[in-house]
């Protein structure tokens, strides 16, 4: 296969994180398509795991399906932040919580067919209580809770944020491949 042609790239709306494109793209075979596409300026996530093996979940209210949801902290990159430094920013911002080991866990990009957004996830042990430094436009409730309740969660669909997803169940995968 050969990779589409960009013969058009126009600019519709530029926000905070998001910027939308209307491009024009050419196939191998001569065909064109307008796409929508959104860049998305990035994101990273952790799955922070304490003494007693508990991960920290952040519930907070989203726009995007108008009601609360069950995550993993995370949150969008500072401009020249790279996202490992991110995740662990992110972790302290949400739940006062820094961390003394931090490792890739999981990367992937939630809706790969018109934005280019990708997240990296990484795992947090060593967790030591600082402070919490939430954003001014930022409400949530930590919660501590068992890797088993949370994997409930996600098979009743209780749970229905991607990077939560992805993040817990590599990292539930990981504990689990060796049994």
């Amino acid at each position: 296969m050969v990779k589409p042609e960009c013969i058009e790239n126009k600019e519709v709306f530029k926000g905070k994180i998001l910027t939308f494109y209307k491009k024009k793209m050419k196939f191998e075979n001569g065909n064109t398509s307008d796409w929508d596409f959104v860049h998305h300026n990035g994101a990273a996530a952790v799955v922070a795991v304490d003494e007693d093996g508990k991960l920290f979940m952040v519930k907070q209210y989203r726009p995007g399906c108008d009601r609360f949801t069950l995550e993993i902290p995370a949150g969008c990159l500072n401009p020249g932040e790279d996202r490992k430094t991110a995740a662990m920013r992110e972790l302290e911002e949400e739940t006062g919580y820094r961390c003394s080991e931090a490792e890739l866990l999981n990367k992937y990009y939630p809706a790969s067919a018109y934005n280019d957004e990708y997240i990296e996830i990484y795992l947090a042990r060593g967790l030591k209580k600082t402070s919490q430094h939430l954003d001014p436009d930022e409400e949530v409730e930590i919660y501590r809770m068992e890797l088993d309740e949370i994997v409930e969660k996600i098979i009743n669909c209780e749970i229905s944020d991607g990077k939560t997803i992805a993040g817990v169940m590599t990292y539930y995968a990981k504990l689990n491949r060796n049994k």
